[in-house]
């Protein structure tokens, strides 16, 4: 049983695979099926109808043939097929009496065309066919017009349309299926592309945020301790120690900002929280260990959301290395953070003129706290302005940033405190999106 049913199912594959041995298959049989018919009698009202009562004549079964022929082109030109039909059976019940069942062919075209085509076609020609084959067979046939002869060929074209239009539905039911979860799955598809890019450009911007400070830090104060390391060995020494303690810094948050990239299940998963204002006096000791006086008012800086305070902690941070490596010597900052209603602001002053002389450096042209560490001014090409107006923009906040009148330069950053709707409150979603160095 199992090995016929296999059979079956590999016959049926390679059917469904060659249309036209389908279509030449399907006509060979509905010819049988005519011949067959035509060897039948109608029966006279009281009694089933007699087989082997009459032989087909030789022009039906040329008619028979014919119109079984023209079934084979039924895929390729339903239309044509079904008027060659039509035609032919109606010629059949016109010259014929009995007439063969010539209608079969008819049926089965019928059948094609409302499978192939919209509704409205379908019930034009259908109706058209099930009307004019019914009135032939009705004015010409031996039999009386309300015989079951006549009215069965009323029923079997209708049949034929409505089985037809069916198959046709179904069809396009089952490829909207199909075609929407196609679309559901490339629409997942992109959106798993779209949040692994954004999770990418976050991981570059704090890479950049940690890279670019303790790296700007490293370099002033071993620049100081290759200055004094003559006169002064003990300063040299501090200056040394301050490398040291940026480095291991840097070490200790490139370590947790790459510890995201790793897969699950890989041991040593990074559990230390993102920098926050919590640690603002932390990264301005270091400021001020560089040479950089620094004055901080910040309130409220426990009570602001995750994402908010880890933003705030960056725009300082991005700030303040600007500062000290373009606001030249003797330069000072101001670091303010205020809550102001539902928002926090976050300020960053300074009053440098430049470490390449007034009117040359970015202090003078665009900035060095909005530029990014080094090279956002007009003298570099960094995007570390683009970082932090992409960084507050996540959040749904404004970021400023030009000269002051007097000399100088001014960031301001204003942070919604309440998260925008649909984003969780957590590290990270701060710099979800925008362009990176």
């Amino acid at each position: 049983m199992t090995t016929l049913s296999s059979g079956f199912a590999r016959a049926r594959r390679w059917l469904r695979d060659h249309p036209l041995a389908f279509d030449a298959t399907l006509a060979f049989c509905t010819l049988v099926a005519m011949i067959c018919g035509s060897f039948t009698a109608p029966g006279d009202g009281h009694g089933p109808p007699a087989f082997g009562a009459r032989t087909p004549e030789p022009f039906s079964v040329f008619l028979m043939t014919l119109a079984a022929a023209a079934l084979v082109l039924r895929r390729r030109r339903p239309m044509q097929v079904l008027a060659v039909t039509a035609a032919l059976a109606a010629v059949e019940y016109v010259l014929m009496d009995p007439p063969a069942p010539v209608v079969m062919s008819t049926v089965i075209a019928l059948y094609t065309v409302a499978s192939r085509t919209d509704r409205p076609t379908t019930w034009r020609v259908g109706l058209l066919t099930m009307g004019g084959l019914t009135a032939a067979a009705m004015v010409f046939g031996a039999t009386p017009w309300y015989s079951q002869e006549n009215f069965g060929v009323f029923a079997w074209t209708g049949l034929a349309s409505a089985a037809g239009d069916a198959v046709r539905s179904r069809r396009a039911f089952v490829d909207a299926i199909r075609e929407r979860a196609e679309r559901a799955e490339r629409t997942r598809e992109e959106e798993a592309r779209r949040r692994v890019a954004e999770e990418r450009l976050r991981i570059a911007r704090d890479l950049h945020d940690v890279v670019a400070h303790h790296i700007a830090l490293v370099n002033v104060q071993a620049g100081v301790a290759a200055h004094v390391m003559d006169k002064r060995p003990d300063q040299a020494k501090e200056a040394l120690a301050h490398v040291r303690d940026a480095s291991r810094s840097a070490l200790n948050e490139l370590r947790v900002t790459v510890g995201l990239l790793r897969q699950q299940g890989d041991p040593e998963a990074p559990t230390e929280p993102a920098p926050g204002l919590a640690v603002l006096g932390e990264l301005v000791a270091t400021f001020r260990n560089a040479g950089l006086p620094v004055e901080v008012a910040c309130a409220d800086r426990d009570r602001l959301p995750a994402a908010v305070d880890l933003a705030a902690y960056r725009v300082v941070q991005e700030a303040l290395t600007n500062v000290r490596k373009h606001a030249g010597t003797g330069a000072r900052a101001e670091v303010s953070v205020v809550r102001v209603g539902a928002t926090a602001e976050v300020t960053v002053l300074d009053n440098g003129r430049g470490s390449t002389g007034p009117g040359t450096g970015p202090h003078a042209g665009g900035g060095p706290a909005g530029g990014g560490p080094g090279d956002d001014g007009p003298a570099g090409g960094g995007h570390g302005l683009v970082g932090m107006r992409e960084r507050v923009s996540a959040l749904g906040g404004t970021l400023s940033a030009g000269p002051r009148y007097g000399g100088g330069f001014r960031v301001h950053a204003i942070l919604p405190v309440e998260a925008r709707t649909g984003e969780p409150e957590r590290p990270g979603t701060a710099g979800g999106t925008g362009l990176r160095r």
